[in-house]
């Protein structure tokens, strides 16, 4: 059973997050950052995987500090769920539409962290949430995660919709990532032998 189980306390956050990689896209999200929650659900539906999180924030202060925290934790849970990588097809690449918007998001299951993020979301704000921790997101969670991803903004001008398309395309791409390879089930996918 793929899963990551993370409980992660500091003096800005409390987290508790849950991810099966195997799962049916059932979510339990309560991350005390409304558009958060909402990103998350997506995400867990459109990667057909089973997540919880629970998180206390100082969101008195802003969200900076949970939005980053919860990228973290989902990668230390994703890393810990996949192992060493046993068998998946390692890759994963889908450009999806959401209205005006489209997304280009293109994963390897490496084992290094590195982001290329093509987002140009032309309000600061979605509501209450700060636009530009969309990108504080994907930083914590690449590197806690140990992959590349590339997100790049095909088109769009509704900052709600480009947000939106950039989670449900993320999930996409690491469904087919952590997908198993029939033809490769018991092999590392890399010549060096590990990730």
């Amino acid at each position: 059973m793929r899963m990551g189980e993370i409980k992660r306390q500091t003096k800005e956050t409390n987290i508790s997050l849950s991810l099966h990689l195997d799962g049916v896209g059932a979510s339990e999200i309560h991350t005390g950052v409304g558009f958060l929650d909402h990103m998350l659900i997506l995400f867990a539906r459109h990667g057909r995987f089973d997540l919880c999180v629970k998180c206390q924030g100082d969101t008195e202060i802003d969200d900076h500090h949970s939005v980053e925290d919860i990228g973290i934790c989902l990668g230390m849970a994703f890393q810990k769920a996949l192992g060493d990588g046993m068998g998946i097809c390692r890759y994963g690449h889908i450009i999806l539409p959401m209205d005006e918007s489209l997304i280009l998001c293109a994963v390897d299951i490496s084992g290094r962290s590195h982001l290329e993020y093509g987002l140009e979301i032309p309000t600061q704000k979605v509501g209450g949430f700060d636009t530009e921790l969309t990108e504080e997101f994907l930083i914590a969670f690449v590197r806690k995660a140990g992959l590349t991803l590339h997100v790049k903004q095909l088109a769009g001008k509704n900052s709600h919709h480009i947000i939106e398309a950039t989670f449900k395309a993320l999930a996409r791409a690491l469904a087919q990532a952590v997908a198993i390879n029939a033809e490769y089930r018991n092999e590392i996918p890399s010549t060096k032998g590990v990730l």
